[in-house]
């Protein structure tokens, strides 16, 4: 196996001047992976955010505002701090009031993925990725959902993890003191990357570039710091761990696709485990 020595590739959406022409009145700001987009739009209430034909499933995650949503014939209302499933085709998200709301695509959206800050990270598509492969179908067929997160904190973790047919995301609950120092997971991925979306507080991503047999190629151990927004694309094999720091409360999404089969297969961890099936080849 090749071990790959790219690095981490970031966005400072906070230093970053937003893109304007995306959905009308909303500042918009978008990153991406080589399987998945992130985009956050700050805007007034009354503001509509379109996708005319999306080719396949994307999610919305709420902390302060909640919105209108129609896809599929059907519109729904959404509460702040809140994760929904929007299903393939045309949709729309009215936010309720002013504030921020992230939507995190496949790099099907290919318009989204090409106006991405980092865009030529990306450009061409890294080999050390697997290739996004959709699971199966929801087991009621494709439609709207939105879950509470509220409703799915678990004593003894801060994972709240939901899966599509083709991502995973976690919301994380918020820490609200420091990271314990003596209390980090170092780890690392395969074939899959990690995007780490901070929308609260200030981390510091730790990672550590395994070794090639050319020391030329080697990269020092790095400490990323990242205000709110940001996002931090890791690749596979880099090992990392993130930890929150200062006074305001730290707020991290992790995004992942397709879903990751080791979290599919933990007894519980998938929220919505009973709506969307594991590959058979995968559940065994």
């Amino acid at each position: 196996m090749t071990v790959p020595t790219r690095p981490a590739s970031g966005c400072w959406h906070y230093r970053e001047a937003p893109l304007t022409d995306i959905d009308p009145g909303a500042k918009t700001w978008i990153a991406r992976a080589a399987n998945f987009v992130t985009v956050v739009s700050e805007a007034p209430a009354g503001t509509v955010l379109a996708r005319a034909d999306n080719p396949d499933e994307y999610m919305i995650v709420t902390h302060k505002v909640g919105a209108h949503v129609t896809a599929g014939g059907e519109t729904i209302a959404i509460e702040p701090d809140s994760l929904t499933i929007v299903p393939p085709g045309a949709s729309s998200v009215t936010l309720a009031g002013e504030g921020a709301i992230v939507r995190i695509f496949s790099h099907r959206a290919e318009d989204l993925a090409a106006r991405a800050g980092n865009a030529r990270d990306f450009a061409p598509r890294p080999d050390d990725v697997a290739p996004l492969v959709p699971w199966p179908d929801p087991v009621d067929g494709f439609r709207l959902r939105t879950y509470r997160l509220a409703d799915h904190v678990r004593e003894g973790t801060n994972m709240r993890v939901f899966r599509s047919t083709n991502l995973m995301v976690n919301v994380m609950t918020p820490r609200n003191v420091p990271r314990d120092t003596s209390a980090l997971s170092p780890h690392s991925h395969t074939d899959f990357e990690q995007g780490s979306l901070a929308i609260g507080g200030t981390y510091v991503h730790h990672l550590r570039y395994p070794w090639t047999k050319d020391m030329a190629a080697w990269r020092a151990d790095e400490a990323v710091e990242m205000d709110s927004p940001s996002v931090l694309i890791i690749p596979p094999n880099v090992i990392h761990t993130s930890r929150n720091i200062g006074a305001d409360p730290g707020r991290l999404i992790d995004v992942f696709a397709p879903p990751r089969v080791d979290f599919s297969k933990r007894e519980g961890l998938v929220a919505n485990a009973d709506e969307y099936p594991m590959p058979e080849a995968l559940a065994k």
